[in-house]
């Protein structure tokens, strides 16, 4: 692990104390989780740490939301209310960045995600995650789409409207100040 992802050890004390007091301010998302099972994984997976550091600075409010019976992973996901401040204004991936020749955005969500260290939520996932909300009233967050969408062209994105959790398709080379995107760590 180079040294550019590696957290000092005042910066991990730090993110820990957060990330411990958001879980339990939050323990309706993991009624079943405990703290210290969580800093356990997070020993083993010290450069982990750097991707939950990053999901932090960026406005994301990372947070566990489940435990992946199968692998035995912790889910960190992106809790803020609205999509992260820090990750707005972005086209769906390198290749939208690309495409476009008049008015590029700074970037795009998949490689944002990828420089990271995390991934885009998935439709399931982004639906699992509005069972702790709502999430995106006000906003809209890009989420994982499936090949067959992107090789037409289409990106998709979610948002909580109406009481409802909806999904909707853009165009991948669009942005808009009020969309993001929410990622995931798993542990």
């Amino acid at each position: 692990m180079s040294k550019k992802r590696q957290l000092t050890p005042a910066a991990t004390k730090k993110l820990l104390a957060t990330l411990e007091s958001r879980f339990e301010q939050n323990r309706a998302r993991h009624p079943q989780i405990k703290w210290t099972d969580v800093v356990k994984k997070l020993e083993l997976e010290p450069e982990k740490l750097w991707s939950l550091a990053a999901m932090e600075e960026s406005g994301g409010e990372p947070d566990v939301i489940q435990l992946d019976v199968k692998s035995g992973q912790y889910i960190f996901c992106d809790c803020s209310p609205e999509s992260p401040q820090g990750r707005r204004s972005l086209c769906y991936d390198p290749a939208a960045l690309k495409s476009r020749k008049e008015n590029k955005p700074a970037g795009n969500a998949v490689g944002s995600a990828a420089e990271m260290g995390i991934e885009l939520l998935s439709e399931e996932l982004y639906r699992s995650l509005q069972e702790h909300g709502p999430f995106d009233q006000k906003t809209s967050s890009w989420i994982a789409t499936p090949d067959i969408v992107r090789k037409l062209g289409g990106a998709l994105f979610g948002d909580h409207r109406y009481g409802r959790t909806f999904t909707y398709h853009n165009g991948a080379e669009s942005y808009y100040a009020a969309r993001g995107f929410r990622g995931f760590l798993r542990l």
